[in-house]
């Protein structure tokens, strides 16, 4: 008869890329993806709220798709790429989201910020240019306890037109370098 010993750590190795950065670690096969970006990768932008999906803080990007990372075990996501808000920008480079949200002062108390930055994000990849209603049902699945969903819808307006006029200056670019 083999003995079992029944508090033996299982491990499992996890392969995944973050903000364009490879990493493996060993890691409980229950060990949720928020908790691995927060603890094994010092990620703390991604923030845990209710950890039952509702809330949206821990949204992060998975092959550019939003997912709730409490709801998600690390080892799902297994040779993903996983983005987070600090994939996004810098506070000397900031992004057309996270640069929307402070011209039109959308950060509140901040806690439920990087999850909406990394939804709307997804958002106005797939809808270049909302209305105000596109963009209240886009953050619909958010909550914000500041209760500052003006300012966060202008936000989503804002950033589409930033990334707008960022993808109009870069083709144009292209087409001087084209041309020359």
């Amino acid at each position: 008869m083999t003995d079992i010993d029944q508090n033996a750590l299982v491990t499992v190795d996890v392969t995944l890329s973050v903000n364009g950065v490879a990493h493996t670690r060993a890691v409980e096969p229950r060990r949720l993806l928020s908790d691995f970006l927060r603890h094994d990768l010092r990620l703390t932008g991604t923030h845990v709220g209710c950890e039952h999906g509702v809330c949206g803080a821990c949204t992060v990007l998975v092959d550019g798709e939003p997912m709730r990372s409490c709801l998600m075990f690390a080892v799902s996501a297994q040779e993903h790429s996983i983005t987070t808000v600090e994939g996004l920008g810098t506070q000397e480079a900031m992004g057309p989201v996270q640069q929307a949200f402070v011209e039109c002062h959308g950060l509140q108390c901040g806690f439920c910020t990087p999850g909406f930055v990394t939804t709307i994000t997804a958002f106005i990849e797939e809808n270049p240019d909302p209305t105000s209603e596109e963009a209240r049902e886009a953050i619909s699945g958010n909550l914000c306890r500041c209760t500052g969903y003006q300012n966060i819808c202008k936000a989503v307006v804002r950033a589409a037109e930033i990334k707008r006029n960022l993808t109009a200056e870069k083709s144009a670019k292209t087409d001087q370098g084209d041309s020359q």
